[in-house]
């Protein structure tokens, strides 16, 4: 089987709509993809539609923007959750309304320097989607500012930039336990992907592992190899199951479908963990 684990629509900040990323992994002769959209479970009837049509399997999930006590940003996937649960709901809004703030006021700086309004921005954001920078990178380039959202994020919406600004995110053991108690399963996503930023340190993974993370992210393409080498000792170590994934974002990233792949046994145990909500598997 071909499980790809992680991907993206323009319900956060793909470019393509739950269907067409549901026709895409089809294209991509994936079995099985996951859809996780940051902070929104929006997707989820729309892909399961489409998944049902087009007979590919499809995971129900979401990705969770954290932040560690020392400001370190952490990524946690969660699949088959209940996404009716009110605490995670209440966490996950709280998060996703923090980003509208944040959006709003990078916008704000953006516009000193360059042609750019709240009216540019908005016009590339799904109506109800998770806002983002790629949302202002997007804008950027319709507005000739860089050539792509790559050239965007290397200098002008990096975190060291002057016109960063941070926003509330939970801290990644409440997550975790947020998750569990909703009868999903939380896996790391891109644990090691240093060039994004400061990565977690270990004792961070621990008290994630502590309160009931299940996995982690190992085959991504931002995991340099010593990376994943420390991601999978770290696994065996401590009972963790191992993923693989593309991080796939329609036109919005180079990222493949399909480009790395997750173990089938890996996904049985995923559902086994799982009381939230059902895969659909044809």
């Amino acid at each position: 089987m071909r499980i790809d684990l992680h991907a993206h629509s323009n319900v956060s900040d793909g470019t393509q709509t739950p269907a067409a990323l549901i026709a895409a992994a089809a294209l991509a002769r994936l079995d099985v993809v996951a859809l996780t959209d940051h902070d929104s479970t929006d997707g989820w009837a729309e892909a399961l539609a489409a998944a049902r049509e087009l007979g590919v399997g499809l995971i129900p999930g979401m990705e969770i923007s954290c932040k560690t006590s020392q400001g370190v940003s952490v990524h946690l996937l969660c699949y088959l959750h209940d996404p009716g649960n009110v605490k995670l709901l209440e966490e996950i809004t709280k998060a996703k309304d923090a980003r509208l703030t944040r959006a709003e006021r990078m916008v704000e700086r953006l516009a000193e320097d360059y042609p750019l309004n709240w009216g540019d921005v908005s016009a590339h954001v799904a109506p109800g989607a998770t806002i983002g920078r790629p949302h202002i990178a997007d804008a950027m380039v319709a507005a000739g500012i860089v050539a792509d959202r790559s050239e965007a994020f290397a200098n002008i919406l990096t975190s060291h930039s002057r016109y960063f600004v941070s926003h509330y995110a939970p801290d990644p053991v409440l997550a975790v336990e947020l998750v569990r108690a909703a009868g999903g399963v939380p896996v790391f996503a891109h644990p090691m992907a240093s060039a994004r930023g400061r990565v977690a340190p270990p004792d961070v993974f621990h008290d994630m592992i502590d309160a009931g993370l299940l996995g982690l992210e190992v085959d991504h393409r931002d995991n340099p190899a010593e990376g994943r080498a420390w991601l999978r000792g770290l696994a065996r170590d401590r009972g963790l199951l191992v993923t693989g994934s593309s991080d796939y974002h329609g036109a919005g990233k180079p990222n493949l479908l399909g480009e790395n792949l997750t173990e089938p046994a890996a996904l049985e145990r995923i559902m086994e963990q799982a009381s939230g909500t059902a895969a659909y598997l044809p």
